[in-house]
């Protein structure tokens, strides 16, 4: 049931204040009234019409600076929940989360190939729809739903140029009218970034290059604190930097591109070849092996010590530490963040890595970039749905909090 707003400004201040408490966790009256440059009475009134409504609790006492300590508030993290879809080639993972980012309800995996599939978004909508119909929370306490996807998005008109296509409408606003609830799209690896940089290693860091070590390899761009998404939205796509002249032949259908040349596919065919000629390991091929469930046997098998396993994400490692030597030269990152499904084995991928940066990056440039593996990993896209729903959330008049 909706609270009745008294005035749209009222109701909008309240979702202001809610969103900005999920990101800083907990914020006195007079932080507030900074932040948004509203008098503190404005603030304190909307603060009790937001405890009062089951949104708000008070978190305690600020520690002492000198003067009075300023009491301290914080979101209720079953106020509302959030859907979070995270979708890659081969498939997409749904899960409720609550304001404090915990699930709340177990993940739904779904076998979901995007590639020449004109039957993707329905089966989408379909299983979305049913994790909403299961979830243990009402309807009408979901604030929305965020997704991650591959391809070429564009977010302000809610368009997936290569995969989902709705018959030239919104994705967005199919997708919306299909669930009847909000809905935001974002290009995955811009996701994975905006979830390091709000909840992850890269938290306040403002020039931040996010690399998402998926099935291809994504870059999110965090520049002078914002993701930049260049002149028509799709920077990032380090992908399809060229490595080579004679290469093996990119799906983009150029030659020598970093993904055709190490992404975690190419990984897997190698490592079915490997197998095939007698390489020695703890790795089993089987017919009809579906390559997701390979790829991952794959990090298992390096992260337990597999030789082969190891040997082929350094070679993968060694030929990503080249494209990031063109990267560091360009953007002259801070920091670089190795996230998503390849986190898992960072530590194997960091020595190859740095070794390419020693051969193919000026040193003064090289020594200034820190390259850190995330502690999110592979939660990190679901977490940065998460964090694309509640960007937006100030941004519905409408207001969703309950009585």
């Amino acid at each position: 049931m909706e609270i009745k707003p008294k005035g749209v400004k009222g109701t909008q201040l309240k979702n202001m204040i809610v969103k900005r408490l999920y990101f800083d966790k907990a914020l006195s009256c007079a932080e507030l009234s900074e932040l948004f440059d509203k008098s503190i009475p404005s603030i304190a009134k909307a603060i009790n019409e937001l405890i009062d409504e089951g949104f708000v609790v008070e978190q305690g006492y600020a520690p002492s600076s000198g003067g009075r300590r300023p009491l301290l508030y914080s979101i209720k993290p079953d106020a509302l929940f959030i859907l979070a879809v995270a979708m890659d080639q081969l498939s997409t993972r749904i899960q409720l989360l609550d304001l404090f980012n915990h699930p709340v309800a177990d993940a739904v995996l779904l076998d979901l190939k995007l590639l020449n599939n004109p039957g993707a978004l329905s089966t989408l909508v379909k299983n979305i729809n049913n994790y909403i119909a299961d979830a243990p929370v009402a309807k009408d306490k979901i604030a929305g739903i965020g997704i991650g996807m591959p391809g070429f998005v564009n977010v302000i008109e809610g368009i997936n140029y290569t995969y989902l296509d709705a018959d030239g409408r919104s994705l967005t606003g199919y997708l919306s009218d299909q669930t009847g609830l909000p809905v935001y799209i974002d290009n995955d690896s811009s996701l994975i970034a905006l979830a390091e940089q709000k909840f992850g290693i890269a938290k306040n860091q403002k020039d931040v290059m996010v690399i998402n070590l998926g099935w291809g390899i994504g870059l999110g761009m965090i520049v002078n604190g914002e993701i930049f998404r260049g002149h028509n939205g799709f920077a990032g796509e380090l992908s399809h930097i060229p490595l080579s002249e004679d290469g093996a032949l990119c799906t983009c259908g150029k030659r020598g591109c970093l993904e055709a040349e190490a992404s975690m596919l190419v990984v897997v065919e190698k490592a079915i070849e490997g197998i095939k000629n007698g390489r020695i390991t703890s790795l089993k091929a089987l017919d009809n092996n579906p390559s997701k469930l390979f790829g991952d046997a794959i990090l298992a098998a390096a992260y337990n010590g597999d030789q082969f396993a190891i040997e082929l994400l350094s070679d993968a490692g060694y030929k990503i530490g080249k494209a990031l030597a063109i990267l560091i030269h360009i953007m002259n990152p801070k920091t670089i963040v190795l996230s998503g499904r390849g986190a898992r084995v960072g530590k194997i991928l960091l020595a190859p890595i740095q070794q390419a940066l020693h051969k193919y990056c000026i040193p003064r440039l090289a020594s200034s970039t820190e390259l850190l593996v995330s502690e999110l990993g592979f939660d990190a896209e679901l977490i940065g749905a998460a964090v694309l729903m509640m960007e937006n959330f100030d941004k519905e008049l409408k207001s969703i909090v309950n009585v």
